[in-house]
């Protein structure tokens, strides 16, 4: 018995449409590259790494100037009208001036590496009704990117505030002269406040 074997372009056919399919694919693989922009502060692991570094940074500095008093000493480097040698409105726009008891844990922790932070520092006001703030250092608005880190510190009526760290005693003037009211107004003498100190920083 004979069978006519015919010609058959299915194998040419499936060849092309594979190739047309690949085609495709790489296409579409290098528009979606070009279409991503990628930037320092795009979201990656190289970034969340550095979120983390600059968090553990933060933190770390709160920890060693909370321990070593520079902490509290920043905190009660104020004058009554704002932070001493600040700007106009009573906050620093960069790195403190040398003078000042952060400038040189600031610096070693932020300065060199093109970080960018904020200092806040919160208090009760109104009994604890309700929260007042302060800024210390105000270098902008932070990125998506930022990491947090945040201290209490208790502030005690005999704690000296002022240019020279021992002006006035936060007991004898209040809320008058200080950023902060007393907690409790008819015992300053004993516990004056705490304070919550809270740094924002982000990658320039």
């Amino acid at each position: 018995m004979f069978v006519e074997h015919l010609p058959d372009d299915r194998g040419q056919a499936h060849t092309l449409e594979a190739f047309t399919a690949a085609l495709l694919l790489v296409a579409g693989l290098i528009f979606a590259t070009q279409a991503t922009a990628v930037t320092p502060l795009s979201a990656s692991t190289s970034n969340q790494h550095v979120e983390n570094q600059v968090s553990i940074a933060a933190q770390d500095l709160l920890t060693t100037t909370g321990e070593s008093g520079n902490l509290t000493a920043a905190l009660l480097y104020y004058d009554g009208d704002g932070f001493v040698n600040a700007s106009d409105d009573g906050s620093y726009a960069g790195v403190p001036p040398e003078s000042h008891p952060l400038h040189d844990p600031l610096e070693e922790a932020f300065g060199d590496r093109q970080i960018a932070f904020d200092i806040e520092v919160s208090y009760p006001e109104d009994g604890g009704n309700r929260t007042g703030d302060t800024t210390m250092v105000d270098m902008g608005t932070p990125s998506d990117n930022a990491a947090t880190a945040s201290v209490r510190v208790a502030l005690y009526g005999d704690d000296r505030f002022g240019a020279d760290g021992d002006e006035r005693a936060l007991a004898e003037n209040g809320s008058a002269s200080y950023l902060a009211p007393p907690v409790d107004a008819d015992r300053p003498a004993v516990l004056y406040t705490v304070v919550e100190v809270r740094i924002t920083a982000w990658q320039m």
